[in-house]
């Protein structure tokens, strides 16, 4: 039977949800998983979490911990990856030096500051993995969930060899909200959704051939339905479109919400929907609170929980038996899944898996304003993985000051500046940039009686010169 590795497997949350998926099919009785995380305190009391689901219900399956990653992928059909380099610390940075500046990020891992840093210290890891997978297992389906989802992905595509998606539950969890809003339960739904990781749009909404969109559309105009999605629903409004994505991270993929006091006030004010500053950041510092002082697996009695929403044991199921199954991935835009988005960027499709692995669905063009906002985003995702590549600070600073939520709020200065103190806050998480750093750009003070440099101008060009048309 297949063998299962999970790098990153002391991440509480994700871990335990996979393994209770993966006991869950049948299909992957018999299995071997390989538990790997450099904390083996914490990968250790997830094994032992599993082992009691697993004696419990009498599964044929086969666990282990380890704090070794070539012995985790040592003949891996399937490599799951749910790490975080530099853990809490390094989120901090990646939310509290932005915040100083003025740039408020909701969640800090995918785009803006917080994202590309995020991006810098997780591509070592992967090219390490790309070269581990190719001699210990090769042709291994590598399921990513390490964010940023978008960057990461489009780096893998353009730097390794990996057979990789990369995989988020936002589809998912909009379903279950948009069957609310329309009053259709979402197993009744037929829909179509395409574009990039967290911003991929619901092109089809039907029901029995009827498109609900003017239902939704309605109802996102009543105050007791917009007040859930006040920038999801603000946008909709706009472009005619709904989207993958919480309210509160979308407000950090465009400019339009979070680049004054005065439009988080009126946009993303509502807790129980996101939006609030630093809201994933403070999440992972009360569940890393928690685990400190409880052993938060302890009080487990075995029993199974039912499957989640997370795509990833249906995704094995699939490749294992043959039964294929409908996702939406992270896939590289080669062969132009949507055609008016770069060929080397990273799109979020529909993607059948069956055991001939995957298939992604082409969708063609997206409506240009759609794809317009997409692409402010892959621009940034593009540059963030290039520096990485090249290990070049300035390519990090024009990937940050190219992200829409810190260009409407912050000059190329500030940036600048913003950019230097990340790079030495999270030095210990950047060896691989060996001491290379961002040059600073000193501001050049006008004194109010200077002249202009006496610089010749031919006579032909003077009128265009005079007003700005050179």
């Amino acid at each position: 039977m297949a063998k299962i590795a999970i790098i990153g497997a002391g991440s509480i949350v994700f871990c335990s949800t996979f393994l209770n998926d993966i006991f869950c099919v049948k299909g992957m009785n018999g299995c071997e998983i390989a538990l790997m995380d450099p904390n083996l305190s914490k990968v250790n009391n997830v094994k032992d979490y599993a082992e009691k689901i697993i004696k419990a219900n009498n599964l044929k399956i086969k666990i282990f911990a380890t704090s070794d990653r070539r012995e985790a992928l040592k003949d891996a059909k399937y490599v799951i990856c749910t790490f975080l380099i530099g853990g809490i610390n390094a989120f901090a940075c990646d939310y509290e030096i932005p915040m100083k500046y003025g740039v408020d990020q909701c969640i800090a891992d995918s785009l803006g500051p917080g994202g590309v840093f995020r991006l810098l210290r997780s591509a070592p890891v992967f090219d390490e993995l790309d070269k581990d997978i190719a001699e210990l297992c090769p042709g291994a389906y590598l399921l990513n969930y390490v964010n940023p989802m978008g960057s990461l992905c489009t780096y893998l595509a353009r730097y390794t060899e990996l057979i990789y998606v990369g995989l988020c539950h936002g589809v998912q969890t909009t379903m279950d909200l948009i069957s609310g809003y329309v009053g259709i339960t979402k197993e009744q739904i037929d829909f179509v959704a395409a574009g990039i990781n967290h911003m991929a749009w619901f092109l089809k909404l039907e029901h029995n051939g009827k498109d609900l969109y003017p239902i939704l559309k309605a109802n996102m105009e009543k105050p007791e339905f917009y007040v859930n999605e006040k920038v999801r629903g603000e946008v909709m409004r706009q472009c005619g479109y709904f989207m993958t994505e919480s309210t509160g991270h979308l407000s950090e993929y465009l400019p339009w919400f979070r680049k004054s006091r005065f439009d988080l006030d009126l946009y993303c004010d509502m807790p129980a929907f996101g939006g609030e500053s630093g809201a994933a950041y403070f999440f992972s510092k009360n569940i890393d609170a928690k685990y400190m002082t409880d052993d938060v697996f302890k009080l487990e009695s075995g029993e199974l929980n039912p499957r989640s929403i997370e795509y990833c044991s249906y995704i094995l199921e699939a490749v294992e038996t043959g039964v294929p199954f409908l996702f939406n991935g992270n896939v590289p835009n080669k062969e132009l899944f949507i055609s008016n988005l770069p060929a080397d960027a990273c799109v979020e499709v529909p993607i059948y898996a069956d055991k001939q692995g995957f298939h992604p669905v082409s969708i063609g063009d997206l409506p240009p304003h759609l794809a317009a906002m997409n692409q402010s985003n892959i621009t940034v995702q593009s540059l963030a993985a290039q520096a990485a590549r090249d290990i070049d600070p300035e390519l990090v600073f024009w990937a940050i000051a190219m992200d829409p939520l810190t260009s409407s709020v912050l000059n190329l200065d500030q940036i600048r500046n913003m950019t230097i103190e990340m790079f030495e806050a999270e030095e210990a998480w950047l060896p691989h940039f060996n001491g290379k750093t961002l040059r600073k750009t000193p501001f050049i003070s006008i004194p109010e009686n200077i002249k202009p440099a006496n610089v010749p101008v031919d006579p032909a060009l003077a009128i265009n010169a005079r007003f700005g048309k050179l």
